[in-house]
C-alpha cells in the first residue's frame, strides 16, 4: 500500500468520510481567501520509563483530528476537532470563513510536489515486542552499571510515535507525509547539555519569517547585510537523514530544503512559513510546522547548522593563553528582539596557555547573537549534529528540531562561574 492510500484509508475509509465531499467542504471554507489548507492528522505514541532497575511507567496513546485554517491578510481563522467526521469539518468551515468577511482575495499557489520521501511507512511501534522492549532498557541498565562501581542511578527511557498527515488545499490538491520517531534516552550522570543551544536560541529564533516581518528580531531588514566574521555560514535543512528535524514536507504540505541563511557572513534568508513569506513578497522555504492539529503553523526551525571550517579543534585552543572551554550549555534566556542572552554551561573548562586545565562551577555565557557571530574567530572542522534529543518551543508549541556545530573560537563574551574544588 503507498503512503498516499494508506492515508486515505485512515483519513476517510475508516472514518466513513467521503473525500469528494471532504475537498468540497475545504474548497467552499477558503473560496475568497489568501490561503489555507485542511490538515489531517492520526498519531500513535507510546513511551518506557525504567528508573532504579525497575520499570517505572509505560504508556501507549492515540490520537486523531483535523485542523482547518483560512487566511485573510494578516488575520487567520483556524478550527480544530479531534472528530473525524464531514458534519465536524462542516462546523469548522463554518467558523473560518468569518476570517475573509467583507475581503475578497484568491487562494496563494500551492506548494510544489516533491519526489523525495524521507521515511517508510513502518510503524516502528509495532516493529518490536513490548518485552523486547523492556529486555532493552534492562539490558542498558545492567551494562551501565557493570562499568562502574559508583554508578549509583541510571534512567532510561524509551519514546516512539508514527504520525500520518495528509494536507488538503482548496483546488483539491493533496499531499501526505508519515514520520515516525524514536528516541532512546540513557541518564547515568545528572546535568546533560546541549551543545548547540546557544545557535538555536541567540541566532536562529532571531532568522524566523515572523519575527522579521513583524521587525521584533535584531536581524529585520539586515538582509545582504554583513553580520558575521568571515568564514560563518548557517543553515538550516530540513532534508537531512534520519535526523529529529527532518522532514519530507513541512506542515503546510511544502517540501523542505536546504535554506541558507547566513553565507560567509552575508545575512542571505529567512526561515519561511507560507503566511510570512507571503506577506514578506517571497516564497516558503518550508519551514511551516505545528505541533499537532490543534495548532496553526508558523515558522519554526528544523536542523540548524554553522557549518563546519578549516581549523584543527586542538589547534584552535593552542592559540587561546586564557579562556573558558564551554563543552556543554544547560538552561539560558535570550530576547528576540536585542538578541542579548544569558547561558549557563553545564559542562565547562579554564584554558590556560593554550591547554584545558581545571573544570569551572556554574559558568555562564552573556553577550548578544550577533555581536558573537561578529566575533567568531576560528571556526573548527568538526563539526558535529547533536545526538537527537531537541525539542524546540515557541507561543506553546513544541517540535522536535535538530542543530549542528563545530569548536568555535570567539571573543568579547562576558564570562562567569568560580572555580571547581
Amino acid at each position: 500500500m503507498t503512503d498516499m492510500a494508506r492515508l486515505d484509508d485512515l483519513f476517510f475509509t475508516r472514518a466513513g468520510m467521503d473525500q469528494s465531499r471532504v475537498e468540497a467542504i475545504v474548497g467552499d471554507a477558503l473560496d475568497g481567501a489568501d490561503d489555507g489548507e485542511l490538515f489531517l492528522e492520526y498519531r500513535q505514541s507510546e513511551s518506557f520509563g525504567f528508573d532504579d532497575g525497575k520499570l517505572k511507567s509505560a504508556s501507549f496513546d492515540t490520537a486523531q483530528g483535523f485542523g482547518l485554517r483560512a487566511v485573510s491578510g494578516e488575520a487567520t481563522g483556524y478550527g480544530h476537532a479531534s472528530e473525524l467526521s464531514e458534519d465536524a469539518i462542516k462546523r469548522a468551515a463554518a467558523t473560518v470563513k468569518a476570517v475573509r468577511s467583507g475581503e475578497r482575495g484568491s487562494v496563494d499557489v500551492a506548494p510544489g510536489p516533491t519526489n523525495r520521501k524521507l521515511y517508510d511507512d513502518e510503524n516502528p511501534l509495532q516493529a518490536v515486542d513490548f518485552a523486547d522492549k523492556v529486555k532493552l532498557l534492562q539490558d542498558i541498565d545492567d551494562y551501565a552499571r557493570s562499568k562502574d562501581p559508583r554508578v549509583r542511578q541510571v534512567m532510561a527511557s524509551l519514546t516512539g510515535s508514527w504520525q500520518g498527515v495528509e494536507i488538503i488545499r482548496a483546488d483539491g490538491a493533496r499531499v501526505g507525509d508519515i514520520r515516525p520517531l524514536v528516541r532512546l534516552n540513557v541518564s547515568v550522570v545528572a546535568g546533560p547539555g546541549w551543545p548547540g543551544i546557544l545557535l538555536h536560541e541567540a541566532i536562529g529564533h532571531g532568522l524566523e519569517g515572523d519575527f522579521n516581518r513583524k521587525k521584533t528580531s535584531v536581524f529585520s531588514g539586515l538582509l545582504g547585510e554583513r553580520i558575521g566574521a568571515p568564514g560563518v555560514t548557517v543553515i538550516d535543512d530540513g532534508t537531512l537523514e534520519a535526523r529529529r528535524g527532518s522532514l519530507s514536507v513541512d506542515d503546510e504540505g511544502t517540501p523542505t530544503q536546504n535554506t541558507t541563511l547566513i553565507e560567509d557572513g552575508v545575512l542571505v534568508g529567512y526561515m519561511h512559513d507560507r503566511l510570512n513569506a507571503r506577506l514578506m513578497g517571497t516564497v516558503s522555504t518550508g519551514n511551516g510546522r505545528r505541533q499537532s492539529f490543534a495548532h496553526q503553523p508558523m515558522p519554526r526551525m528544523r536542523n540548524t547548522i554553522m557549518v563546519g571550517g578549516t581549523e584543527a579543534p586542538e589547534d584552535i585552543l593552542r592559540s587561546v593563553d586564557k579562556g573558558l572551554y564551554a563543552v556543554n550549555f544547560g538552561g539560558g534566556q535570550v530576547d528576540i528582539t536585542s538578541g542579548k542572552f544569558v547561558f549557563s554551561a553545564s559542562e565547562a573548562y579554564l584554558i590556560e596557555d593554550g591547554k584545558v586545565t581545571a573544570p569551572v562551577k556554574g559558568a555562564t555565557l552573556i553577550g548578544t547573537g550577533h555581536e558573537v557571530l561578529k566575533n567568531v574567530r576560528a571556526i573548527g572542522n568538526d563539526m558535529r549534529l547533536d545526538p537527537g534529543i531537541g525539542t524546540c518551543g515557541k507561543n506553546g508549541q513544541g517540535v522536535p528540531v535538530g542543530v549542528g556545530q563545530p569548536t568555535l573560537l570567539v571573543d568579547g563574551l562576558t564570562v562567569g562561574g568560580t572555580e571547581a574544588a
